[in-house]
């Protein structure tokens, strides 16, 4: 099993993340839509991964939705930085987190790819995210 650390630029929003594998390949997608672009995000899930967040202050974190708004951007107000993304699906918080916030990790471990979801509809989307997503997901 391998953890993996990630956090915003400030440290307010920091998360680990487990991977069943002791050296997990990580798959990555550089979505193309304009948020994505300018905040540099590049995303990556399993659904059997186990996600931890602390948030250190609640206040400074901003919850950005749009497009379809069925997703939460979560970005730290004071360093605007968005470590991860959030969706909650019957009941259930699935997320992604963006692999330019984990600490320590050597670049060439991750595979990058470029990813497009324009057009897909939201009964798609959530029904994508649900089988995609990291699924285990516990906020502290």
């Amino acid at each position: 099993m391998a953890t993996l650390a990630g956090k915003c630029h400030c440290g307010n929003i920091g998360f680990s993340l487990r991977y069943p594998e002791a050296e997990p390949k990580i798959a990555a997608r550089a979505c193309g839509c304009g948020f994505c672009v300018k905040h540099g995000g590049v995303w990556t899930s399993r659904p059997d991964l186990e996600l931890d967040v602390k948030v250190d202050d609640p206040a400074a974190v901003s919850r950005y939705r749009f497009g379809t708004a069925t997703a939460d951007f979560l970005v730290c107000t004071r360093c605007g930085v968005p470590p991860l993304v959030t969706c909650d699906i019957e009941g259930r918080t699935h997320a992604v987190v963006n692999v330019n916030t984990f600490e320590g990790l050597d670049p060439a471990t991750i595979a990058r790819s470029p990813a497009s979801f324009e057009g897909e509809g939201v009964g798609d989307r959530l029904a994508r995210r649900k089988r995609n997503w990291i699924g285990t997901v516990r906020f502290s």
